[in-house]
């Protein structure tokens, strides 16, 4: 189990150039855009324009911050995506397109590699004490907003926003949570 502090999440550039990303944990550690298993990322879209093609992946989406967009995904009818919709799955090696509906967003992004990794994305809203079910052998939980303390089995902590935890090598069990905040818990199965 590690807290992966705002501060020290990875800033790059999207892998078509149109704009930064935020890594806040990848899989294998330090592999690059073409060689993870999964990844977990934030990123500011300030502009109308396509996504990058990740061949192979799977890609679930939520927004975070901003008056939300529409996504053109190929075969798919277009999605209006907000802060308050839910995270949505789509493949990200086929063409879409964002159009913004009024000014940026910043979005929550979760990938993995189709041919051995799945994920599920959740939004979850504390206000005071909750227990949360981790179903996956690696689970990360983000604190978008707000504050928590956590324990999970003999270890505890804390998180801020845009603090996140990661569990991994993880038998199914459950994480407590007290506080205040909106968070975004990726579950990640492999075989």
């Amino acid at each position: 189990m590690r807290i992966l502090r705002a501060a020290d999440h990875k800033r790059m550039p999207w892998k078509n150039g149109g704009g930064e990303t935020v890594e806040i944990a990848v899989s294998p550690e330090e592999a690059g855009l073409a060689g993870f298993d999964w990844r977990v990322s934030m990123a500011t879209v300030a502009a109308d324009g396509p996504f990058s093609i990740f061949p192979g992946i799977d890609r679930t989406l939520a927004i975070l911050d901003g008056n939300g967009m529409v996504l053109d995904i190929e075969g798919m009818a277009p999605a209006l995506l907000t802060v308050a919709s839910d995270p949505l799955a789509f493949p990200a090696d086929i063409p879409v397109t964002a159009k913004l509906q009024d000014g940026a967003i910043t979005d929550l992004n979760v990938m993995t590699r189709r041919d051995g990794v799945a994920h599920g994305l959740v939004r979850i809203e504390i206000a005071g004490g909750k227990t949360v079910s981790l179903m996956s052998s690696t689970c990360l939980l983000l604190c978008h907003r707000g504050t928590l303390s956590f324990r999970h089995g003999d270890e505890a902590g804390a998180l801020a926003a845009g603090d996140a935890l990661l569990i991994e090598n993880q038998e199914e069990g459950a994480l407590e949570i007290d506080g205040d905040a909106k968070c975004y818990l990726v579950s990640i199965a492999t075989p």
